[in-house]
């Protein structure tokens, strides 16, 4: 496969979690016939605040495989600290919106001990996203190898794609979240053209049911359908016929989910970049993931190169490490 020759765009929502542990059970202090007066507080044990967004994380991932990825989201005053833990690890934020008025999108969540949870989600800046116009990243960093769009404020990842048809930018669908909540004339926008389709397993079939399309009506409107499989790994399907499932890294052990699709399509995507073959980037893709899932945190996972290639070693084999050591820095 030839590498693609240009800037990485990755679009999507740019986040902080606030996440809190209550050491009781919220149960113990509701009454159910009095839930119409309800005013509780709650004294929880801790708090982390951990730096998230699927732009972000997919940068963060892109940026430890070597690469420069350009983060393309809106976010509050408030972004500083999170924008200098990105910089320093070599994402280019120069062209990431802050908005004069609003914080950077925010999900707080306490979690009790039965795992109960009172959780609320502030979108702030990120409603601010759709005012990001492509050309002018574009012309600072120069043409996009790919615009990954991924979950995001929906008149944002609706113009970003609208943008990247009107000027021949090759794009990535990435709806994920959105999928949920978007109508099915928004989805069948959002992926016809693109040149990769990225979902799980259960939302390649919401992607069905909303849009009305058979699987391979779907297919037949993207060049390559990515549908990653949990714990066994990832199926890619190219509108060509060609079909292969790559098995997930071995020897994982599960800590935390949050932010391994991320992991996932950062690995893949750096692969692509180094001109490696669609196997070779789902690889790269699933031992990037077993980092993550191994982490508590979506950009805390640290490896030397070397810890890399031998993880692909163990899970795929001597040619797949040979190569990928060519890479990896």
């Amino acid at each position: 496969m030839t590498a693609p020759t240009g800037s990485l765009l990755i679009a999507g929502s740019i986040a902080t979690d606030h996440l809190m542990t209550f050491a009781g059970k919220f149960s113990d202090s509701l009454v159910v016939d009095q839930l119409d007066k309800l005013s509780v507080s709650f004294l929880v044990n801790d708090l982390e605040i951990r730096r998230g967004g699927v732009a972000p994380n997919m940068c963060f991932g892109l940026a430890r495989l070597g690469l420069r990825p350009v983060l393309v989201g809106a976010a509050g005053e408030d972004f500083a600290d999170y924008r200098s833990w990105l910089e320093r690890n070599g994402v280019d934020c120069d062209s990431v919106h802050i908005s004069d008025t609003k914080h950077t999108a925010r999900f707080v969540c306490t979690t009790d001990t039965t795992m109960a949870q009172f959780a609320s989600f502030y979108p702030g800046a990120m409603s601010e996203a759709s005012q990001i116009e492509l050309a002018p990243i574009v012309e600072r960093v120069g043409a996009p190898s790919y615009v990954l769009i991924g979950a995001d404020d929906p008149d944002a990842m609706k113009r970003h794609t609208e943008e990247c048809r009107q000027r021949g930018y090759p794009f990535i669908a990435d709806c994920s979240q959105q999928l949920a909540f978007a109508e099915g004339d928004l989805i069948r926008d959002l992926i016809e053209g693109a040149a990769i389709l990225f979902s799980n397993e259960y939302e390649s079939h919401v992607i069905e049911k909303k849009t009305g399309w058979s699987a391979e009506e779907v297919l037949s409107r993207v060049d390559i359908q990515v549908t990653t499989l949990g714990k066994d790994g990832v199926r890619v399907t190219t509108n060509d016929g060609t079909s292969f499932e790559i098995p997930a890294a071995k020897d994982v052990a599960a800590l935390e989910p949050t932010g391994v699709g991320d992991a996932f399509r950062a690995g893949f995507l750096a692969a692509l970049s180094w001109g490696t073959t669609l196997e070779r980037a789902a690889q790269v893709g699933c031992v990037l993931a077993a980092y993550v899932v191994e982490t508590v945190g979506t950009q805390e996972y640290e490896f030397t190169h070397e810890q890399f290639v031998d993880r692909v070693r163990a899970s795929y084999g001597d040619d797949a490490a040979d190569e990928i050591a060519a890479f990896v820095n």
